[in-house]
């Protein structure tokens, strides 16, 4: 199942930032749920319910939301073919700031576990999960992670756009080509850091914000310390799924554009031993970052049509 989009769109940073500026799916509003962790936080969740025995969960990508139009895409196509779906917000996410001074990265997979352990105690007989970006990496860690143990329910995943090697990927949006990727990240996260730094002052601060260029500042002042890594470096080792892709035991999908602005060469794993019997990795010339646009009269885009493909297929 070929990507080939016309020329004018065979360019990873056109691809990139297309279906933001100019893609609206239409779909019904969802029914959001507060879901309470054991730490006495909050995720919220949006429910698209029509009454399915099979659920999907995304996960969005980061600085992302439920409402983002990747999200809403995959979650039309998904309905369209019979499924539930929960589209989930990260904390601090979906526009309503979390209570703890921790926030989200990209190997919280106990936040993922806490959403699947309250959707496995409704009567949904297959659940697949699918991640875009950091959510990508996300759902494989978590998947990896559960192993054997993982509920017989949870059938397979698709992801796409995945920074499964997070110190490479980090050191690609650090180019100067990739400034005003790097740009709007450190934007949005510095809104969010102000105000944390407002409600926790004695272990947030955001002084001299403005110095901070990339993610490697950017994770060794705030990410690390406040997710209990000793560094970047040891954040990254730790919540990168690449090299426990092969720990994972159902069916699995990566797909991830070879003209991706914002992944390194390592997250195109190619060999048996790293990528293990379950997970079929798939390297489209063209896509851009969670892109694979489409015009086409029903709407959907290229990765929505994969994703129904694989799980139609595969599961």
């Amino acid at each position: 199942m070929a990507y080939r989009p016309p020329h004018w769109l065979r360019n990873g940073h056109v691809q990139s930032v297309w279906p933001t500026l100019f893609r609206t799916v239409s779909i019904f509003e969802p029914e959001r749920e507060v879901l309470t962790t054991d730490d006495d936080d909050e995720l919220h969740l949006d429910w698209y319910r029509q009454g399915s025995g099979r659920l999907a969960v995304i996960s969005h990508g980061l600085e992302g939301h439920s409402k983002r139009p990747y999200v809403l895409g995959l979650a039309r196509a998904l309905m369209n073919a019979g499924w539930d779906v929960l589209a989930w917000n990260y904390r601090s996410c979906g526009g309503v700031m979390n209570r703890q001074p921790r926030f989200y990265h990209s190997g919280s997979t106990e936040d993922l576990d806490r959403v699947l352990g309250h959707v496995l105690a409704r009567p949904y007989g297959q659940i697949a999960l699918s991640g875009f970006s950091m959510g990508g990496n996300l759902t494989l860690l978590y998947l990896a992670e559960q192993g054997e143990r993982l509920d017989s329910r949870i059938c397979g995943a698709v992801t796409y756009s995945v920074p499964c090697d997070l110190a490479g990927s980090a050191e690609v949006l650090a180019r100067p080509s990739r400034k005003v990727y790097m740009t709007r990240f450190l934007r949005d996260l510095h809104v969010k850091m102000k105000e944390k730094s407002e409600k926790f002052p004695d272990l947030i601060d955001i002084s001299d914000f403005e110095s901070i260029r990339n993610f490697r500042q950017f994770d060794d002042r705030y990410t690390a310390p406040l997710h209990g890594f000793r560094d970047a470096d040891d954040y990254w080792r730790q919540a990168s799924a690449l090299h426990r892709l092969r720990d994972i035991r159902v069916p699995a999908l990566m797909v991830n554009a070879q003209d991706d602005p914002f992944l390194s060469g390592q997250c195109y794993p190619q060999a048996d031993g790293i990528l293990g019997g379950h997970v079929r990795a798939e390297y489209p010339r063209w896509g851009g970052h969670v892109g694979f646009v489409e015009h086409a009269r029903d709407g959907l885009y290229w990765s929505e049509r994969r994703a129904i493909a694989f799980l139609q297929n595969e599961i």
